[in-house]
């Protein structure tokens, strides 16, 4: 079982200080995907960097403006171009001049016509990439070094906090639920690359930009990888009962569900079985997708 945490105190649109050098903004746009909101939050004091301004929405816009005020924002930060995370970027460089760095939609992003997050900014293209990670960006105090955890999307990009020995995990973890890795943009092998790589790290803390931070890590990240080899355990059982279909197998997989979510559930399956694909589990004929018939190797 994942050990989920969901408490959160806060008020929207409020500025709350939640550790030495991190503040945290929440946007008043809660919903399935978002949980209690888009958290933003500001690093350092004086010259300060924003990490995922969020959904275009002025009032929030409003309350980062207010909770820089006399301060200098020197660089917007964006996880990933999902339309929870990254549109406010623009507006709020226009207000402030502060370059924008992340990793552009790259040509594998593309829309579902099944609903499994919150919509997509296509159109989303920093300044400053930082695909591949690596890069190093300071200001007075604070050290930030991007680290790429593609997977959830394949521009994903997450950010270490060298002097609190913390992870601004975007939607890469998430302390409240688990993360959506749909095809064609999300990636089953590179998300569980990505969770050993963060694992590797050894945070003291997690900050995902939804939710409460996950304070035990190494448990937390464990219990999010138990969790995905023991659906595909389930996708492998249901292949060795006969069932050759990602249709077919949804709602024993995922037994209780409300059935409304079963299409997308299929495109976390569908993600599963590329992956087995990939490692020679799981045979198709062609590229898989979700009307492919598969069948065990060997």
């Amino acid at each position: 079982m994942i050990p989920y945490v969901r408490d959160l105190k806060f008020d929207y649109g409020a500025c709350d200080q939640v550790s030495p050098l991190i503040r945290r903004v929440v946007a008043n746009n809660p919903g399935p995907f978002t949980y209690l909101g888009t958290g933003t939050y500001i690093v350092g004091r004086g010259e300060v960097a924003v990490i995922d301004p969020g959904p275009d929405m002025d009032d929030h816009l409003d309350a980062i403006l207010k909770a820089v005020e006399g301060e200098k924002v020197t660089h917007i930060l964006v996880t990933h171009h999902h339309s929870d995370h990254s549109p406010l970027a623009k507006p709020l460089q226009e207000r402030t001049g502060a370059p924008i760095y992340g990793c552009a939609v790259g040509s594998r992003a593309s829309e579902s016509t099944v609903v499994t997050e919150a919509g997509s900014d296509l159109g989303f293209t920093p300044d400053v990439s930082l695909c591949g990670g690596g890069q190093v960006l300071t200001g007075p105090g604070w050290t930030l070094e991007a680290v790429a955890t593609p997977g959830h999307t394949s521009n994903h990009i997450c950010f270490a906090l060298k002097e609190e020995n913390a992870f601004f995990s975007g939607d890469h973890i998430m302390g409240w639920s688990t993360t959506v890795v749909s095809p064609p943009d999300g990636d089953m092998t590179a998300y569980m690359e990505s969770l050993e790589l963060v694992k590797s790290k050894g945070y003291d803390i997690l900050w995902p930009t939804h939710g409460p931070p996950v304070t035990e890590v190494t448990p937390f990240i464990d219990a999010y990888m138990a969790h995905r080899r023991a659906r595909e355990a389930q996708v492998l059982g249901a292949l060795a009962g006969g069932q050759t279909r990602i249709k077919e197998m949804v709602p024993g997989l995922y037994v209780g569900t409300d059935p409304r979510l079963f299409p997308a559930a299929a495109r976390s399956v569908l993600g599963h079985m590329i992956d087995l694909v990939r490692r020679g589990k799981v045979v198709t004929d062609g590229e898989p997708h979700l009307d492919s018939d598969y069948r065990l190797a060997g």
